[in-house]
């Protein structure tokens, strides 16, 4: 990975982890604020493994790659468990966001 490749991952995790944030505190709808949430994480994820890069010609940094496989597969447990919650609720009250009457 170039220098320039890097750097560019870490410019793009900026402006993707304040879509997530905006997304997560502005909609009011469930499903909206879980894919709010996962773009949020791959920010995260996306900013790990920019920082992994090294330069004067090694490989790049084994612990932050593995660090972001775990979250991956907490982050999809998460969602699952996400969508499970707003399903049910759904199911129970008929809403699909906060502040809704049924």
């Amino acid at each position: 990975m170039t220098a320039e490749a890097h750097e560019i991952y870490a410019l793009l995790a900026a402006p993707l982890f304040a879509v997530g944030l905006v997304g997560v505190f502005a909609c009011r709808h469930f499903l909206k604020k879980i894919i709010a949430a996962k773009i949020l994480g791959a920010s995260a994820f996306l900013l790990l493994i920019a920082l992994a890069a090294r330069d004067h010609g090694e490989g790049p940094d084994p612990v932050p790659h593995a660090m972001v496989i775990t979250g991956i597969v907490v982050a999809v447990s998460a969602a699952a468990f996400a969508l499970t919650l707003a399903r049910r609720i759904w199911q129970e009250t008929g809403q699909s966001g906060f502040g809704e009457k049924p």
